[in-house]
Formats: structure tokens, C-alpha cells, sequence
């Protein structure tokens, strides 16, 4: 929630407790004048409005604050839960980094291959490849199939479980090998 809708709600709520001021100030004024019961009951039931709508507005201006808090809260746990993953994975991935540049190596990619591959390994697109490394979409498309080539894959999604296969979490590894046992040979799930 932006600051300026912040301001126009306060601002608001300032002027509904100005009405209501008003609006009970008047009404006896008015009885002092000598105006009629019926006015100023009216009068006073509109200030009584006021006042119900400036309620309600506080109520929910401090309901939205504590959330806004617990949502902050929440980004800042979030935020450290990063920090601490990518500290305890740091030399993994580092590892994994290595591991993969030695693959493109022996599969002989040259530089640009090798910039390409882990780009697509990262998950962009052969555009967003492309706009990274100053090229055209279309010498990133001959490079990757290229890259999928000299793999032996047949597409992105080979190669990234190419490097990937073997990361399913102990329990995963072994549900999945059990269920390559179970199926027929040459069925995909």
C-alpha cells in the first residue's frame, strides 16, 4: 500500500471528524436558537453517521497497518531464510557450477556455447539469452541446437535434467527409481 493512499485515508478520517464535530456543535446551537426537536435530531443522526463511518474507517486503517507489520515481518523472515539458504548451499553450488563447466568442456562447447548453456540453464528464453549476450535470437537458436547436439539431448528440458536427475531429495530418488522399475520399458509419465 503506497504512502499517498495512506495520506488521502488520514486525510479523510480528518475531515469526517471535523463533520462530526460540526455536527454535533451545530444541533446545539441550534436548540439554544429555539430550531425545532425534529431538526436537530436529524441533525444529530447524521452526526451519528459521521461518527459510525469515521469508526469504521479508523478500525480499518489500524487493521490494515498490523498487516501491513505481519507482511513485513513475514518479507524480512523470508529474506533471511535466502540469505541462510544460499549461505549453506554456497559451496554446493559453486560445486555444481564447476561440475557443469567441465561437462561443457568434454562435450567440446566453445565459449559461446558454454555462456548460452548456462543461460538456458538458468531458465531464460533464447530472446532473454539473446538481449544478455548482444546477439540475435536466431544465432542463440543455432547455438543451443547446437549444444543439444554435441549432448546427445533432444531440448532444454534434457539437458537442465541432464545436470538435474540425480538432485531429487533422498526419499524423491528413490520413489522415482522405484516407479522407472514399475513402468514398462521406453513408457513416459
Amino acid at each position: 500500500m503506497d504512502l499517498s493512499f495512506l495520506a488521502r485515508r488520514r486525510a479523510v478520517a480528518t475531515l469526517l471528524a471535523l463533520a462530526f464535530l460540526f455536527l454535533t456543535v451545530d444541533p446545539l446551537m441550534d436548540l439554544r436558537d429555539g430550531e425545532g426537536w425534529l431538526h436537530v435530531v436529524t441533525e444529530l443522526i447524521v452526526a451519528g453517521i459521521t461518527l459510525s463511518g469515521l469508526v469504521a474507517m479508523v478500525w480499518d486503517m489500524r487493521r490494515e497497518k498490523a498487516l501491513r507489520s505481519r507482511l513485513e515481518l513475514d518479507l524480512q523472515d523470508a529474506h533471511s531464510d535466502v540469505v541462510r539458504w544460499r549461505g549453506e548451499a554456497q559451496g554446493l553450488l559453486e560445486g555444481l557450477g564447476q561440475a557443469i563447466d567441465r561437462q561443457f568442456q568434454r562435450w567440446l562447447l566453445t565459449p559461446a556455447e558454454r555462456d548460452v548453456g548456462i543461460l538456458l540453464l538458468k531458465g531464460l528464453s533464447h530472446k532473454e539469452v539473446a538481449e544478455a549476450r548482444q546477439t540475435s535470437e536466431r544465432t542463440v537458436r543455432q547455438q543451443a541446437r547446437e549444444i543439444y547436439r554435441k549432448a546427445g539431448v533432444g531440448g532444454r528440458a534434457e539437458l537442465s535434467a541432464w545436470f538435474l536427475e540425480d538432485l531429487l531429495l533422498p526419499d524423491s530418488a528413490q520413489q522415482h527409481r522405484l516407479a522407472s522399475e514399475a513402468s514398462p520399458a521406453g513408457e513416459e509419465e
